[in-house]
Formats: structure tokens, C-alpha cells, sequence
């Protein structure tokens, strides 16, 4: 008896003392990584409107094959939320799959922060943490590890972004990213970039709450995908400079939020995407097709490929940074190849001097002085160093039929046109810090193209670049140029 207490005694202890089970780690796979985004499940776990939840998660996840799970906020929402968050566990155990938490503002209401990531913890499959003594709970990094070694290759911020401006009702009902969660970003972004030699990790960010900035998106003719809530997204009304940060830090995307259940849009703000996910939840309201976001994440690269995907089907692929998305590709019209002949590289053009404030003043408040020949749009041999301005002709030679995104910076202002229809207009005057872009559909061959540039005072420049899925962005070259009979 005495033996088999000593035994039974011994087996409790190494059980106690043994290490826990290795979380596992996120790693790139043939240089990719796919995330899942669920948010808005809304649970309520006794209610049969709830029932569907975990069939359409499986479902989602049996298709898509994730990586990686992220669920970003409103997840549990009603009593008993402890029975709820043991359910979700119990279906991403079913899933198989790494998967992590972030809080929203309705999950606090009937449940404590820590308490819901004191269950999380408790599950192997949780790659989270409750996170360092911030505002809110559940503030971490995820590491994604290169496909050949152990070296980070790329980051997964995970962010609680409040919840109400109970103190502050002047500032609209719900809050903005705290001052705290913002600052500890930066020095983690900070710390992952100096240990990368000074160049900041591709990177992803993954709250609730959007930022004000997704009102901007609204306005934005790049905004792709539904916007059912309108205007009136959920954001606070003053801007706690959260993606100024991600601006300046350098490292971060893409934005990727829930909260709207209307909204499933993406578009760009100071080249970072801001992308609602899809409602996921039955108890949550809105019409759209419960289901998730994907993002194929890339090694080596920043850039990725996102959709949003229910248990029926995919839709809205959209491709960043480039901006193409797939009414793009399948829906705008293909310009067809010129028949003009093509005499020798380079563009010919017509060369002004005159007032030049704007575009309207081009060409009839100054004189015509000169005509030629280039290798390029090129200004450095303007006999004038200020009011002058020039109209570039000749056609483009477009390597294989795409969708193209075409660039301009320039001071002071311009526009480019390809076979006769404005593609990019930058035309007010500006300093070359200024760019725009314009997506048009070519067939392969030679297209007409035209430039009109023009100077007013103080700096000059015209830089012109052109990109697409299956070009780098590079700026037009010589050989891509010819002067047309």
C-alpha cells in the first residue's frame, strides 16, 4: 500500500512538474502564409440562432485550409459566457488549427477580459496571451517564422481597441485605440525592425474597432467591396493617431477590423489597407452571407492576396499593394492594341513657355517654342527653369493583356492618357511628394500614349511609373517607348 502511494505520489508530481505542451508556432509554407478572419460571432451559445456558428467556421476553415485563425472581437456576447468561450474552444479543437483572440466591445460586457483569456490559455491550439498590463487585455505579437529557418520573417499584430467613450461622450459611443496599446506597438515594431537590421518586417494588424480613417475609404473610388453601414461606420469621432504610427513605423499593411456587419470593403489610406472582415455570427444583424476573410500572407514580400469566403463560395479577391481586384480583372474593358506604326524608340513632343498656374492655363496662355524627340519624358533639358510645359505623344508597347496601374509624381502638375481616355490626373499644382495612379485594362501591343506636363515655379519633376500583377513597378523604360508615324 505503502508503495503504491509513493508511486501514485510520484506520477502527480511529474505530471505537475512536466512542462506544458509547446504552443505551436506560425511559420511560412512554400512561401505563404493563410489566415482565416472571423469576427462578429456574436454567440450566444443556449440560443438556437447560434446553432449555424461552428458549421460555418468548420466549413470556412475545411476549405480554406488556414494556417491560422484570428477572431477579432464580439465573439461571446451573451450568457453564460463562460460556456460560450469553452464552445468556441471546443470548435477550433475541432478545426485543428493555431487560432487567436481579440477582444471587442461587447465580449467585457458579460465577461471580464482576463477571465475569457484565463480560458483561452488553458487550450493548446491558443497561440495568444492576455498580454503585458495595458489598456484592455489580449495586446500581442505573433511571430511568423521563415519557411527555411527560425528567423522572423514577418508579424502578426494582435490589439484590443477599446470599447465605449463612457468618460467622453462628447467623442461619439465607441472608443479608439488607447494611447498605451499605441505607444507599446511602436516599441515592439521599433525592436522587431532593429533586430532586422533597421528594415521593418512585413506586417498585419488585427483589432475590432476600425479607426476613423475607414470614413475615408468610403469616399474612395478604390473602396472594393460593400459598405452597407454607410458613413456612419463605428469609429470614434476623434482620431488617435493609431495608423499615423503604422505610417511611421513603416511595417504594418494592413488594417483588419469588424464592428460594421455591413461592411465587408477594403481600399488604401497612405498605402495600408484598411479591410473590414465578414460577419461570421447568426445573432449579429446585417444581411450579408455569414463566412471569413482570407489573407494570403507572402515570404519576402510586402504583399498579400485577401478574399472574403463562406461555406458556398469565394468573392472579392483583392490584391495589395497593387490595388487590383477581381472586377478588375474579369470586369473593366480591355483597350485593344493600336494599328499605329511605330517609327523609332522614344516619344515625341511639343514644348511651351508661358504663366502656367493649372491645366487650364496649358497651352493657350504661353507659346508654343520648340518640337522633337526624347528617349523619355524627360524635363532636365528644358531650355526654361520655371513656366514651361510640355505635351508628350507616341505610343507604349504593353507586354502582355493585364490590368495596369499607371503612376505619376510630378511637380508641379500632369495627366496621362492612354489610347485617348485620362487614366491618372495629377494635375494641380503640387510638389513632387504628391503621386497618383490609375488602373486601365490594355491588350497586348502598342497603345497611344500622352503626357501633358507643366511647370509653374520653384522645383520641377515628372516621374511616371507603370505596374501590374505580373510586372514590378518600374518606371517606363526607354524600350517601352516609340514615336508613331
Amino acid at each position: 500500500m505503502r508503495n503504491s502511494l509513493l508511486l501514485l505520489l510520484s506520477l502527480l508530481c511529474f505530471v505537475a512538474c512536466s512542462d506544458p505542451e509547446p504552443k505551436p508556432v506560425l511559420r511560412f509554407h512554400d512561401g505563404r502564409l493563410r489566415i482565416a478572419q472571423f469576427t462578429d460571432i456574436h454567440l450566444s451559445v443556449d440560443d438556437p440562432v447560434s446553432a449555424p456558428v461552428a458549421d460555418t467556421l468548420l466549413a470556412v476553415i475545411a476549405k480554406e485550409r488556414p494556417d491560422v485563425v484570428i477572431l477579432t472581437g464580439d465573439i461571446v456576447t451573451s450568457q453564460p459566457a463562460a460556456k460560450g468561450w469553452h464552445h468556441i474552444v471546443e470548435v477550433m479543437n475541432r478545426a485543428g488549427v493555431p487560432y487567436a483572440v481579440t477582444m471587442g466591445n461587447h465580449d467585457p460586457e458579460v465577461m471580464q477580459r482576463d477571465s475569457i483569456y484565463a480560458i483561452l490559455e488553458q487550450d493548446p491550439f491558443f497561440i495568444g496571451e492576455a498580454g503585458p498590463e495595458l489598456s484592455g487585455c489580449g495586446n500581442y505579437v505573433l511571430p511568423v517564422l521563415a519557411s527555411d529557418s527560425d528567423r522572423t520573417s514577418a508579424l502578426l499584430y494582435c490589439l484590443d481597441s477599446g470599447d465605449y467613450t463612457d468618460d467622453w461622450p462628447r467623442l461619439g459611443i465607441y472608443g479608439w485605440m488607447p494611447w498605451d496599446v499605441t505607444s507599446w506597438y511602436r516599441e515592439q515594431s521599433a525592436l522587431h525592425t532593429a533586430q532586422n537590421g533597421g528594415e521593418p518586417l512585413p506586417a498585419l494588424a488585427f483589432f475590432h474597432i476600425p479607426t476613423p480613417e475607414f470614413r475615408l475609404i468610403n469616399e474612395n473610388t478604390d473602396m472594393y467591396g460593400r459598405n452597407g453601414d454607410g458613413s456612419g461606420i463605428g469609429s470614434a469621432e476623434l482620431n488617435s493617431g493609431f495608423l499615423l504610427s503604422c505610417v511611421e513605423m513603416g511595417d504594418v499593411m494592413g488594417l483588419f477590423v469588424g464592428h460594421d456587419h455591413e461592411n465587408d470593403y477594403i481600399g488604401q489610406h497612405f498605402n495600408v489597407a484598411l479591410a473590414y472582415g465578414r460577419v461570421s455570427g447568426f445573432n449579429a444583424y446585417g444581411g450579408l452571407p455569414r463566412g471569413g476573410r482570407i489573407i494570403d500572407l507572402y515570404e519576402n514580400s510586402r504583399s498579400f492576396d485577401t478574399w472574403i469566403s463562406t461555406p458556398t463560395g469565394e468573392e472579392l479577391l483583392y490584391h495589395y499593394p497593387i490595388g487590383i481586384s477581381e472586377d478588375d480583372i474579369n470586369l473593366m474593358e480591355y483597350l485593344p492594341a493600336t494599328s499605329a506604326t511605330p517609327i523609332e524608340h522614344g516619344i515625341a513632343y511639343t514644348y511651351y513657355e508661358g504663366p502656367y498656374k493649372n491645366l487650364k492655363d496649358f497651352p493657350h496662355k504661353g507659346r508654343e517654342v520648340s518640337r522633337g524627340t526624347k528617349r523619355n519624358f524627360i524635363l532636365e533639358d528644358s531650355p526654361a527653369e520655371d513656366y514651361y510645359g510640355y505635351e508628350f505623344e507616341g505610343l507604349i508597347s504593353i507586354p502582355r493583356r493585364d490590368v495596369y496601374l499607371m503612376h505619376i509624381n510630378c511637380d508641379d502638375g500632369a495627366l496621362l492618357y492612354i489610347d485617348g481616355r485620362l487614366v491618372v490626373d495629377n494635375g494641380e499644382a503640387h510638389s513632387m511628394d504628391k503621386s497618383a495612379k490609375g488602373k486601365v485594362a490594355l491588350e497586348e501591343g502598342l497603345h497611344e500614349i500622352r503626357v501633358i506636363y507643366y511647370e509653374d515655379c520653384q522645383g520641377e519633376g515628372l516621374q511616371i511609373e507603370i505596374e501590374s500583377l505580373n510586372m514590378e513597378r518600374q518606371p517606363i523604360s526607354d524600350e517601352m517607348l516609340f514615336v508613331k508615324r
